[in-house]
């Protein structure tokens, strides 16, 4: 018979009030108390933490405190990596992000879900789905990412999106929900200059 943990791995409904995931839990909270409440200038000393907390850190990353996840054991972050005050990272499941990915304050990245019949949701059952975030994606404040969403590389989602289904590279998307809005092109290079000519 599969553990809790095992079924909240592998995307079944399961209990997360066992022991294991308690304790599980309570460990990522102590990390998260302890890299929350370091002096700004102790970055080394945060990074030391998030690197015993994650499943997989890349070179170069900065997380801006507070953040807060479940577990961060599923937790993946590639090369060059910053976010913003604020950003949750619901891990029960995991959530990859790649290469060069930027996030903006009070993100939420939400692999957790629970029944919609309060029948089932009232026998505590909840269930996790794994994200994806490509390389070279912008993420803009107030985001919220919804379980088993992917994003496409170089893509850029426009603040206080809702994100529900995957969103392809290579665009900029928006709205609550959030949809494509228009393909990123070569004249975007050149969008912060454009008043200076």
């Amino acid at each position: 018979m599969k553990s809790d943990k095992e079924k909240m791995l592998a995307g079944h409904p399961y209990l997360a009030n066992g022991s294991e995931l308690v304790g599980e839990r309570l460990f990522a909270k102590e990390l998260l108390f302890e890299f929350n409440n370091l002096r700004p200038a102790q970055v080394e000393a945060r990074n030391a933490i998030l690197q015993k907390l994650f499943g997989k850190t890349g070179r170069n990353f900065y997380v801006e405190p507070p953040f807060r996840c479940d577990y961060g054991y599923n937790i993946e972050i590639g090369d060059n990596f910053y976010s913003n005050y604020n950003l949750v990272i619901l891990d029960c499941a995991r959530v990859k992000i790649g290469d060069n990915v930027f996030i903006a304050p009070n993100v939420g990245i939400y692999t957790a879900g629970h029944p919609i019949h309060s029948e089932l949701r009232n026998q505590e059952l909840e269930f996790a789905l794994p994200i994806e975030i490509g390389n070279s994606v912008w993420i803009g404040g107030n985001v919220v990412i919804n379980p088993g969403i992917k994003i496409g590389d170089n893509t850029v989602i426009g603040s206080g999106s809702v994100v529900t289904k995957n969103i392809p590279p290579n665009v900029v998307a928006v709205g609550n929900p959030c949809k494509v809005l228009r393909s990123i092109t070569e004249d975007d290079k050149s969008y912060y200059y454009k008043r200076f000519k």
